[in-house]
């Protein structure tokens, strides 16, 4: 196992990227919801990153880095940072967003550490978030 390095995080250091179209924006937005870690024997992926629309940009980010953006408490590590990266490039490569510096994004997990379910397929996997942009969370009961 190598080591865990903290990541030294500020704001400046997130991903922004760009859009073809606005409408480009949900569907970014649905496809990251089906990329993430895996837990594979109880078919549930949490979902790494999220779109973040700021100030007229837009970024990819790790819900950490959501978190710090808060002011939150975020433990981001290295490997979430490559993990994002890896997140960049894919959207990146499926023509979805285009990433304004391709250089920040030169540091990428491998592909094996990450989950992307086929739309097909997102029925029969729990999709988790950890972070809900702009909404507060709630306790509700979990409707099956």
């Amino acid at each position: 196992m190598s080591e865990v390095l903290e990541y030294n995080w500020s704001p400046e250091k997130m991903i922004e990227v760009t859009l073809k179209e606005p409408d480009d924006f949900l569907k970014v937005r649905e496809t990251l919801t089906r990329i993430g870690v895996a837990s594979r024997k109880e078919k549930k992926i949490y979902q790494s990153c999220h779109i973040l629309h700021k100030q007229g940009k837009y970024y990819i980010v790790h819900f950490k880095e959501l978190f710090a953006l808060d002011g939150k408490k975020a433990n981001l590590f290295v490997n979430d940072i490559q993990r994002r990266n890896r997140i960049s490039q894919l959207l990146s490569d499926w023509g979805l967003v285009t990433v304004v510096d391709s250089s920040a994004i030169e540091d990428c997990a491998p592909l094996s550490q990450i989950k992307v379910l086929s739309y097909k397929d997102k029925g029969d996997w729990t999709l988790e978030s950890k972070y809900n942009i702009g909404k507060k969370k709630t306790v509700s009961a979990q409707s099956a």
